[in-house]
């Protein structure tokens, strides 16, 4: 049964489920009020790991040019309405979540 991904903003959480079934939970950041996440329903088009600069060690970029889900070099952001619009994790997390998923992953981003 494939993944998929639902981002609740409002609790900054990223949820990975199997089917209806939560697998995992994941403590995140999200935008900033004025860069806040984008809403909506979008895939995972690209993986790369070790993408240099803030990112963490991990980037998955979304269907919505210029937003993604990765990690970061600011480990105390997390839990907070900080970035530029992307979903910050744990770089740990962020490692986890992306040997799991395949690009291609629904990804829906919810207030």
């Amino acid at each position: 049964m494939a993944y998929r991904i639902i981002v609740d903003l409002s609790d900054r959480k990223l949820h990975l489920l199997e089917g209806n079934i939560v697998r995992n939970t994941y403590p995140i950041a999200v935008g900033a009020m004025l860069t806040q996440s984008p809403q909506g329903e979008y895939k995972i088009i690209n993986k790369a790991p070790n993408p240099g600069g803030p990112y963490g060690t991990y980037w998955m970029g979304l269907s919505k040019p210029h937003y993604g889900i990765h990690g970061t070099n600011n480990p105390s952001s997390i839990g907070k309405a900080v970035s530029h619009g992307c979903i910050r994790m744990f770089n740990w997390d962020v490692n986890a979540l992306a040997a799991k998923v395949s690009i291609g992953t629904r990804v829906t981003i919810r207030q």
